[in-house]
């Protein structure tokens, strides 16, 4: 999975800072804290991960 560290964290030293990936077949979306690597990561389908998304824009 390769993983992506939003723009928006300052290089990544943001300490509220998540990391998100995708299979390359993109049927699942993941998204796990960016401090702990080796942790767990919260997995999503496609449309679920769409909510999720719009849900994390609308409550800002």
């Amino acid at each position: 999975m390769q993983w992506r560290t939003s723009s928006y964290t300052n290089g990544g030293n943001d300490p509220q800072c998540v990391e998100c990936g995708h299979t390359g077949s993109g049927e699942r979306f993941a998204v796990r804290d960016s401090k702990n690597r080796s942790g767990p990561a919260l997995s999503f389908s496609p449309s679920a991960f769409r909510a999720f998304l719009d849900r994390v824009r609308t409550t800002r």
